[in-house]
């Protein structure tokens, strides 16, 4: 199974949440190939059971695998809490880095403090979730609100539409100046981060990206899979909807 530092990195979402993530990771590590694939035709994930998360992901990482990938990252929040685990027992050679809702550096930022957490109603109901709030929120105050139809309206592309600022003042509106942080739990949710911002008042916002990109780059180092320093590295898209405008889609969200 194992191709070596010459393979590449393997990259996957609901949709094109994962971007957000996929950036951070071709920030710090350049050298690298990554190819990224959205499955936008069953976005979004955290509509879906925990089963048929597992069955989606389980089939996207035995493709990613056998094209060659050295290494997996499951840029979804819900992805990750319903298949990370089955999959590194199915795979156990296999570096495998998941994301999570940034609650860790939130409660660290604001100990005591009121901490909102947006995520889909999957990634809140799951175990993992619920282990992550016992770690991190013991001491702080953890407000978690399902933001159910948000990506749905960002998979569609027009980030400044007002149907998404209307559903964020509907979801979070009501903790205008209220909290002292925002965790954004859900890769798709950064590229709203300024309406987020502004809808909730102007508190810190939390995402996983940058921490999923330097836990990529500690396993890659550690395993001796790293590419070489003068490799030019490269991105590439595709999508299980397969037509040029989606992947044009791909490509404006992560030059954005």
């Amino acid at each position: 199974m194992s191709v070596g530092a010459d393979g590449f990195i393997g990259v996957f979402d609901s949709g094109l949440g994962g971007i957000s993530v996929l950036r951070d990771m071709v920030a710090e590590l350049p050298h690298e190939r990554f190819h990224f694939f959205g499955d936008s035709a069953n976005a979004p994930y955290g509509d879906r059971t925990a089963e048929d998360i597992l069955s989606l992901s389980r089939a996207i990482v035995r493709r990613q695998l056998d094209e060659g990938a050295k290494a997996i990252v499951i840029a979804c929040n819900t992805a990750t809490a319903a298949a990370a685990a089955p999959l590194r027992s199915e795979y156990p050679d296999l570096p495998i880095i998941g994301v999570e809702p940034a609650l860790k550096p939130a409660a660290l930022a604001f100990p005591c403090g009121r901490i909102l957490v947006m995520a889909t109603s999957t990634t809140l109901a799951l175990e993992k979730f619920q282990r992550l709030v016992l770690r991190w929120g013991s001491q702080a105050e953890v407000i978690p609100v399902a933001c159910v139809g948000l990506v749905d309206l960002i998979e569609q592309g027009d980030l400044s539409s007002p149907e998404i600022r209307s559903l964020l003042e509907e979801l979070v509106g009501p903790y205008r100046g209220t909290v002292d942080a925002v965790v954004l739990g859900c890769t798709h949710y950064p590229f709203v981060a300024d309406i987020i911002r502004d809808v909730v008042g102007g508190a810190p916002l939390f995402d996983g990206g940058e921490g999923t990109a330097r836990r990529l780059h500690e396993v890659l180092r550690a395993r001796g899979l790293l590419a070489k320093a003068e490799a030019p590295g490269s991105v590439s898209f595709s999508s299980s909807v397969n037509t040029p405008s989606e992947i044009a889609l791909y490509q404006r969200f992560f030059e954005q």
